[in-house]
């Protein structure tokens, strides 16, 4: 899990959660309210519900962020973690305490654990697969 997370709150726009996405090399920023998780943006939301629906840099987060969202808890194992994101198509889960973000799990995180090295494995299989599906 990466603990050392970037985040945009509603008052922000797209083009400031674009910036924030380059300046840490992330594809994903967190939206919260405080220190709850309201939303998230991915690049690939940006991409399809920002600039595909010809919405500007300055439109709202809330207009193109994802609130519904899959979430696990500091004490669910990685093989949970791969689990939810291969049956959910999702390549990053929010880490929350209640409502609270504490961090970001991604396949990467688990591609990094040995001991999640099998279910890690088989969630980016069937995202990827999904992708490549989509792409038809």
């Amino acid at each position: 899990m990466t603990s050392n997370i970037e985040a945009c709150t509603m008052l922000d726009n797209v083009f400031e959660v674009a910036v924030k996405m380059k300046e840490n090399d992330v594809g994903a920023i967190p939206i919260v309210d405080g220190e709850t998780l309201v939303g998230m943006i991915t690049d690939r939301d940006i991409v399809v519900r920002g600039v595909a629906e010809k919405k500007p840099g300055s439109s709202k987060v809330e207009e193109i962020m994802s609130s519904q969202l899959v979430t696990v808890s500091p004490e669910t194992s990685a093989d949970e973690a791969a689990r939810l994101m291969a049956e959910h198509q999702i390549r990053r889960l929010p880490v929350v305490e209640g409502n609270r973000l504490v961090g970001i799990v991604s396949l990467g995180d688990l591609a990094l654990n040995p001991q999640s090295d099998s279910q890690a494995e088989i969630a980016l299989t069937e995202i990827s697969e999904h992708d490549q599906t989509n792409l038809q």
